[in-house]
């Protein structure tokens, strides 16, 4: 009979701090560019160059720290993590291992169980290494040194997590956080948010950790999903069989579904840490810490209670505009300027979120773009399906609707002469459908308003003609 196994995972989420400039120097940190262009001899690695920190970095890890109810380390300091490898110029990175900025934090979540807290052990600052770059037809690789000192921190878990589901509801209550903060997008597809999985079995009931394994390239919570699921089935196969697990380093490929070794897992004494001597100690001030925590914003909670109270919207709506920052600031906007709330909630939770789907693009348009393309709607200016293909003009290109549809002669008030003759026109052309209204069959008339329709090119508020058609055979 076969043993049960009892999941235990912990993570290593690596955060892109969206400063404008890196960690150490005044070198761009913006995503792409030619390659080797956002470079200096400071994130290159060149000899005698002298790394100086940079205050914005250490002021958004703080922010995180508080909004993950994590204690503020008042001195603290960077070290020297040596290793060796191509995309790493100086051959160490700088890093925290004896004076983390953050400690002992928690962030909550919701289970299967009802809410559970997932420890935060640290988080500490440091800067993210190069990229490789691979040329499969000649077989060579090529370094690219933009990313170099771009800086990040790590939020390290304590190993809370029983299941992909927990793995899942933490990662998106890490994701919420940060981007309410500001302090990064936390885009997975762009490398701006990172996580590596650190998975062991134990036999249920038992307090022992079993041998971890560590997955990395897990740039989409599905790939996350499906890396834990097959690192789990793989580990218990190999303790039903009667092997030892290896604690390693192993790669995931999402398109094959499997996972590879890369090295042995190494430990903190691999990594020869020592004191950087460049980098002065970091001394954090009750004052920093206090205008800090001031300037914290509305978090998704608080939101979700306000706009109850404020705008009486279903808790549906609440629930998918809170979802993403970017949506609440439309939303917030909007209402401003005057828009009805549940409109603009039923904009954002229907089209918006269908276009940001669909393009993988978020909606950076202005909520003054949305309003006014409301307003075309409400006035009968333009009918249902044409705002519709406006809004998407608005949410790829953020055009101005009142001009797009005035250039594009979009305008669905068409003169009323030319109205009513396609409709006599539509009564004309469909003598069953009059004969079934006549007979009761009301929705008989929806043959001729797509008749109508047709005939004016979509330039016709669907209601009107319906009304107009209904009126001209009562009168038959």
């Amino acid at each position: 009979m076969s043993k049960e196994y009892e999941t235990v995972i912990g993570l290593e989420v690596h955060v892109e701090l969206n400063t404008k400039t890196k960690i150490f120097c005044g070198c761009s940190t913006a995503f792409g560019g030619a390659p080797n262009t956002h470079t200096c001899p400071v994130c290159s690695g060149m000899p005698g160059s002298l790394p100086v920190l940079n205050k914005e970095v250490l002021r958004k890890a703080i922010s995180v720290g508080l909004a993950t109810n994590c204690d503020i380390t008042r001195n603290s300091k960077f070290d020297r993590k040596n290793y060796f490898y191509p995309d790493n110029p100086q051959n160490y990175q700088i890093s925290q291992l004896y004076y983390p900025i953050c400690r002992n934090g928690g962030v909550e979540i919701e289970t299967k169980d009802g809410k559970k807290t997932v420890r935060i052990h640290e988080i500490h600052m440091e800067e993210d290494a190069g990229k490789l770059v691979h040329d499969p037809y000649n077989e060579t690789s090529y370094v690219d040194f933009n990313r170099s000192g771009v800086p990040l921190i790590e939020i390290v878990s304590e190993p809370d997590m029983r299941s992909a589901d927990e793995v899942i509801a933490y990662l998106e209550a890490l994701r919420e956080t940060i981007q309410y903060l500001g302090a990064s997008d936390c885009k997975l597809n762009e490398g701006s948010m990172r996580a590596d999985v650190n998975l062991s079995l134990r036999e249920k009931g038992t307090e022992e950790f079993g041998t971890r394994t560590e997955t990395k390239n897990l740039n989409s919570f599905r790939a996350i999903r499906r890396a834990i699921e097959n690192e789990t089935a793989r580990q218990i196969d190999l303790l039903e069989d009667g092997k030892t697990v290896t604690q390693e380093t192993r790669r995931w490929d999402d398109n094959k579904e499997y996972s590879y070794p890369m090295r042995s897992k190494e430990d903190a004494q691999d990594y020869r840490y020592f004191p950087d001597p460049d980098l002065v100690p970091i001394i954090v001030s009750d004052e920093m810490i206090a205008e800090i925590k001031k300037s914290q914003p509305e978090f998704r909670n608080e939101k979700k209670e306000r706009y109850k109270a404020e705008f009486g919207l279903p808790d549906y709506d609440i629930d998918q505009i809170t979802s993403e920052k970017r949506l609440t600031e439309i939303f917030e906007d909007g209402v401003l300027e005057g828009a009805d709330p549940k409109k603009l909630s039923n904009w954002l939770m229907g089209e918006t979120m269908r276009l940001m789907k669909e393009t993988g693009k978020d909606p950076n348009f202005s909520a003054d773009n949305l309003v006014k393309l409301i307003r075309l709607n409400e006035s009968k200016e333009i009918n249902n399906a044409v705002a519709k293909e406006v809004f998407e003009k608005v949410f790829a290109e953020d055009i101005d609707p009142e001009a797009y549809v005035k250039e594009n002669n979009l305008s669905t008030k068409a003169d009323e002469g030319l109205l009513a003759e396609v409709i006599k026109k539509a009564i004309e052309a469909n003598p069953k459908a009059v004969a079934d209204y006549k007979a009761g069959k009301k929705k008989a008339v929806g043959a001729m308003v797509g008749f109508v329709m047709k005939e004016m090119k979509g330039k016709c508020d669907p209601g009107t003609a319906n009304q107009m058609i209904c009126n001209e055979l009562d009168k038959m």
